[in-house]
């Protein structure tokens, strides 16, 4: 009896899903060469998905030939240009599907509320609605910052292993935005510690003085993001953060699940 070429048993066959396995094969690929940076060898990609090299190969040559994979000189393979637009065009999305979220927050808190990603080692703003008091903060969509001076920063790498956070700090520095901005890995990594214990972070004239951040991760997020409120520091006192923190994390929760499913029932 005939057998089916391997190439067309992984395309036929429905994944548990009820998707394509193939499909669902390939972007586990792109998603663990993300995680590691960009750039992995077939061995590397075999040992951590658990695939055979042949299936490996026949996924990442249809990658490449349709540009979302490079083959590096050192035969190496890399993310490829293409995706680069891709993400570019998710990331407006998910700055508005945020927004409706983030105007709930600023009804509820009275403050600018904003949306961040990290973005390679830094903070990237997606997403901000303003508050309506005549002072208030303002920060740029699409303004890029070093994650250790601002309380979204602390939020995104309080999930990140230690060692991870000091290579990162060793790769873009710690200048000082004011003089209360943590210039040190270890305070830095002692600042995460208690984001950690206290399940929010603060930045507290670390970026600007006279302005206090409160910021919390958005959990089970596609990709690393923080919502965060800032304001004259008069108005987030100690009293106002108490207010404050229960909100934000609803909003979080509420935010995960719309990322989740954003198209809603039945998408």
């Amino acid at each position: 009896m005939p057998t089916s070429s391997a190439s067309t048993t992984d395309s036929a066959r429905p994944a548990a899903s009820g998707g394509v396995q193939s499909l669902e094969r390939a972007f586990d690929l792109l998603e663990r060469m993300a995680d590691a940076g960009g750039e992995v060898g077939l061995s590397e990609l075999s040992a951590g998905s658990g695939l055979p090299l042949p299936t490996i190969h026949r996924l990442m040559r249809t990658l490449v030939a349709c540009g979302y994979v490079r083959q590096q000189p050192n035969r190496r393979y890399a993310l490829g240009p293409r995706l680069i637009r891709l993400g570019e065009s998710a990331s407006r999305l998910l700055g508005t599907w945020a927004r409706p979220h983030l105007a709930r927050l600023v009804e509820e808190t009275g403050e600018t509320a904003n949306m961040a990603l990290l973005d390679g080692d830094e903070i990237v703003y997606v997403a901000q609605v303003p508050s309506k008091h005549s002072m208030r903060m303002f920060t740029e969509v699409g303004r890029r910052v070093l994650p250790h001076s601002t309380g979204v920063g602390k939020a995104l790498l309080a999930g990140f292993p230690p060692e991870e956070v000091r290579a990162l700090l060793g790769r873009t520095g710690m200048p000082a935005a004011t003089e209360k901005t943590i210039t040190t890995p270890e305070g830095f990594l002692a600042a995460l510690e208690e984001v950690r214990r206290q399940g929010y972070a603060i930045d507290d004239n670390e970026q600007e003085i006279g302005v206090r951040c409160l910021a919390v991760p958005v959990p089970d997020a596609p990709t690393a993001a923080a919502i965060s409120i800032s304001g004259p520091a008069g108005r987030v006192t100690e009293a106002a953060t108490e207010r404050i923190v229960p909100v934000l994390q609803e909003i979080a929760r509420e935010l995960s699940d719309a990322l989740a499913n954003p198209g809603g029932p039945g998408a």
